[in-house]
């Protein structure tokens, strides 16, 4: 059921999207790369997944079958729900993860919020081989890079929004949010962060 949903952007957020389908506005959760990537049109094309438990129906959408294929991987295993595979999928590039997975890299896993060390070790164990039978190349780190941010304002609350939404209390996405800011001034002082850039480094220093 729900495939793909192809329409208009209505609204962007760093953690969801609203799609119009001719006159019908689907709600979809999404991840930071599929963002990225929905900065480029205006039209777009979501591989979409419905998850239903209980009274509580959501829409993932991903804007390539290869991260839609790898979040299924990834519900696939014990204690890896939809909102932690999304932040795994937000934490880092899904070439990264493949290839963290693919070379048992446990600890490379383990990195992201809300991965303990036995689920890091699971999924490894799990999909380690699945992942190599693909043909993804060890160590692989692809990057995808988004389009610039607006001011800093405007920049800290929309991290902070997709923060607190990604699970994060509002006093730990700020502290990491101030962390983030302060390192890259001092580091990269004539360039201002990408949105995405904020929120993965954000997810890191937890």
């Amino acid at each position: 059921m729900y495939a793909y949903i192809q329409g208009t952007l209505a609204h962007k957020d760093p953690t969801y999207v609203v799609i119009d389908v001719q006159g019908v506005g689907y709600e979809i959760r999404i991840s930071l790369n599929t963002y990225e990537a929905l900065e480029r049109e205006s039209t777009y094309k979501l591989h979409t997944y419905l998850h239903v438990k209980e009274d509580i129906q959501a829409l993932f959408g991903f804007a390539q079958p290869a991260e839609k294929k790898l979040f299924l991987d990834l519900l696939s295993i014990s204690g890896v729900g939809p909102s932690l595979a999304l932040t795994m999928l937000s934490s880092m590039q899904v070439n990264e993860l493949k290839g963290a997975i693919a070379n048992e890299d446990a600890k490379t896993v383990q990195r992201i919020k809300g991965i303990g060390a036995k689920t890091a070790q699971r999924i490894v164990l799990e999909l380690a081989d699945k992942i190599r039978k693909e043909g993804v190349a060890v160590g692989s780190t692809e990057k995808v890079h988004g389009l610039p941010a607006g001011s800093y304002n405007t920049l800290r609350t929309e991290a902070l929004s997709a923060l607190t939404t990604l699970g994060f209390t509002r006093a730990t996405a700020e502290k990491s949010i101030n962390k983030v800011m302060a390192d890259w001034q001092k580091s990269k002082q004539n360039e201002e962060p990408r949105l995405e850039e904020v929120i993965k480094l954000a997810l890191k220093t937890t």
